[in-house]
């Protein structure tokens, strides 16, 4: 696995940044391809070094671990999507979660960390 950690707050900034402009230009998905998150990450300024995180969080588990073998990565999808999502958890415990679900399928997401969801 990479060792490119970031800290929770940065977390909840990019999911937040990089979920409201997926939003914003594709609509409400369950899972956005890879050049979908990649676009986002991009306008975002999310550095390629950091990116991985996104790709956890609004990928699939398949494109995930496809994309990041055909880059020579190995990222562990579960561990940093649970961490990503925790961050936008209201009880902050993801652990009980099915982490294979879509983030909209997340029951205990704060949805205010998202400017362009509409409810």
């Amino acid at each position: 696995m990479r060792a490119c950690t970031i800290s929770p707050p940065e977390r909840r900034k990019q999911v937040s940044l990089v979920g409201n402009d997926l939003l914003r230009h594709y609509g409400k998905k369950p899972y956005y391809s890879v050049e979908e998150v990649k676009n986002a990450n991009r306008r975002q300024g999310i550095k390629a070094d950091f990116g991985c995180w996104s790709h956890a969080t609004f990928n699939t588990h398949e494109d995930f671990d496809s994309y990041h073998e055909s880059i020579g990565e190995s990222c562990d999808y579960l561990s940093m999507k649970g961490d990503m999502l925790s961050s936008v958890s209201a009880g902050g415990d993801t652990s009980w979660f099915d982490l294979d679900l879509s983030w909209l399928q997340f029951p205990d997401i704060d949805l205010s960390a998202f400017d362009f969801f509409d409810i």
